[in-house]
């Protein structure tokens, strides 16, 4: 049966007085009349007038247009198509918030540009960036909208970070912070190449270290085409970069995954929630933050066959603690390892390599095995971690954190896909591989497994 494209969208609300609903998305590199992107970002933007009710706002994470050009005549002309034609739609009701990027602000002239088309835009930003960054107060709901494509400081892949201090500190009675920026902190989807995919990572570490330091809600940015999300240091990084544009391997990043999209969110004193709706009107992906609903107790797991999960809107952790080998050989060490039949390989391992917690699953049937790559576990020391597995998240849905800390991370990886299409295991060994204790022994003493189950809240 064929979607019903005019059929309303209902729009995640806010769950508290006083929260916010809005959508953001990013990189459609249009503004050429009949161009390649035009069709696509129109089919988009038909999904977006769907919602109901209306978002309060919207946010556009840069690549407006298709722009990189010293023709500044024809950029004008980019900008004016993209206005005054392909937004025409949303009226002046509802506010539009732009952030720049390294398609529409790459020099001099394109940042003098930009200035002329949004003439509008707050001039709060740090000294030389006014109108580049700047930042917005609506009520409980703080917006800093941050410039990762300054030419003052080098281009894109930059970013300053003592303004956003300053605002975060001097609005720390805002209930919901948000910070936006066009070019991701962490690698999404395996590109980590810096400063052409993501923010060169000293800059961005002590950027991030700002967002945990005023408890921000999520640093929301596109520019890989994708969606993506993971969760750092209790922050989440929210990815949307599928508003029309094509490019990267196959039209996306990767082509067989990745789809064009715009992303729906609600804020309010429970959390954070989005839902991920594509160019039909389908909600693709969502999730509920922070993580709070009725867990199970911890229950100690063993080798040998375990109950079969119903792993529907739940997330499963598993706590180890253990001490560590004296020495790091080189070898691999198994904490855990899981499969689906007697004779079938491994589709969950977790383990240490080189003393370092890693997660390899196979996230998609027949194609191999994938790595995530967490914390050191250092030689002859004590470990009490848990490791979470989250399926709404992707690839960002494999998690960690200390025993006694409130704050999940994700783990690193270039996967794309997370555990949307893994089976569980029902065969589980515990301190060495499938096929006996010789293979990939625990070489440490005193560990111990548990699990645990969380039934997430169901969304509506």
């Amino acid at each position: 049966m064929s979607a019903d494209l005019n059929a309303p969208i209902p729009a995640l609300l806010p769950r508290t007085a006083g929260g916010h609903q809005f959508v953001f998305y990013g990189d459609s590199c249009s503004g050429i009349p009949g161009g390649a992107f035009e069709t696509n970002f129109a089919a988009v933007n038909a999904a977006l007038q769907r919602l109901q009710p209306r978002p309060e706002f919207v946010a556009f994470l840069g690549d407006h247009v298709a722009g990189m050009t010293t023709d500044y005549r024809e950029l004008r002309r980019q900008w004016r198509h993209w206005l005054d034609h392909e937004m025409s739609w949303l009226g002046e009701s509802i506010p539009l918030y732009h952030t720049t990027s390294n398609h529409n602000t790459y020099d001099a002239g394109s940042e003098t540009v930009w200035r002329e088309v949004f003439p509008g835009l707050p001039g709060n930003g740090p000294s030389g960036q006014q109108g580049l960054s700047y930042y917005v107060r609506r009520g409980s709901l703080l917006l800093a909208i941050v410039n990762t494509s300054c030419v003052a400081l080098g281009g894109p892949g930059h970013v300053e970070c003592e303004w956003l201090d300053k605002v975060l500190g001097e609005n720390s009675d805002a209930r919901h912070k948000l910070v936006m920026g066009h070019h991701p902190v962490h690698p999404v989807n395996g590109y980590a190449d810096h400063p052409l995919w993501r923010i060169e990572p000293e800059e961005g570490s002590a950027f991030w270290q700002v967002l945990v330091n005023h408890s921000v809600l999520a640093y929301l940015c596109s520019h890989i085409i994708a969606f993506d999300v993971q969760v750092h240091d209790g922050v989440l990084q929210v990815t949307s970069g599928g508003a029309g544009t094509r490019y990267g391997p196959g039209g996306f990043m990767p082509g067989e995954t990745e789809y064009h999209h715009l992303v729906q969110a609600a804020a309010d004193d429970i959390g954070f929630r989005y839902q991920v709706v594509d160019c039909t009107g389908a909600v693709r992906e969502g999730l509920s933050w922070p993580l709070a609903s009725a867990a199970s107790t911890w229950q100690p797991i063993s080798s040998g066959a375990q109950k079969s999960l119903d792993q529907t809107n739940c997330v499963l952790v598993y706590r180890f603690s253990g001490l560590n080998a004296e020495r790091a050989d080189g070898s691999d060490q198994t904490l855990l390892c899981g499969w689906c039949r007697e004779e079938g390989p491994p589709v969950i391992r977790v383990g240490l390599a080189e003393s370092e917690l890693v997660v390899e699953l196979v996230a998609r049937p027949g194609r191999g095995s994938a790595l995530w790559h967490g914390p050191a576990i250092a030689p002859g020391g004590r470990f009490n971690v848990e490791v979470g597995f989250h399926p709404g998240m992707g690839p960002g849905g494999i998690l960690w954190r200390r025993v006694g800390s409130d704050c999940w991370s994700s783990l690193a990886t270039s996967s794309a896909r997370g555990l949307e299409a893994l089976t569980w295991p029902e065969q589980w060994t515990v301190g060495h591989g499938p096929s006996g204790p010789g293979d990939t022994p625990f070489r440490g003493q005193d560990m111990v497994v548990q699990r645990r189950l969380t039934r997430l809240p169901k969304e509506g």
